[in-house]
């Protein structure tokens, strides 16, 4: 199962706190994420803190089109998450 962001909070500088469904909360520090065409804007501070969370992705995007995945996001608060493949059902694997 994929984690489900909830809630999502600027903190400071490249820093936001999240919530999951599931209970797991922490900050996390994205800085060193901040590469290539899209992400490069975002080093400008005032345009990383203009993040929303959107309930339809269920991630934190950014005006420009920028977003992580939940599951990215989830694994930099739980570096011992493992995102496993779901069985595929149509071939009746397990």
């Amino acid at each position: 199962m994929l984690p489900t962001l909830q809630e999502a909070r600027y903190q400071s500088d490249y820093r936001i706190w999240l919530k999951f469904a599931d209970g797991v909360t922490g900050e996390v520090d994205l800085e060193d994420e901040l590469w290539g065409d899209v992400f490069e804007p975002l080093k400008d501070k005032v345009r990383f803190a203009a993040f929303v969370l959107s309930e339809e992705l269920e991630t934190i995007v950014w005006p420009n089109g920028a977003d992580f995945a939940p599951e990215f996001l989830y694994q930099k608060l739980r570096p011992d998450y493992d995102l496993k493949p779901m069985p595929d059902q149509r071939r009746g694997l397990a």
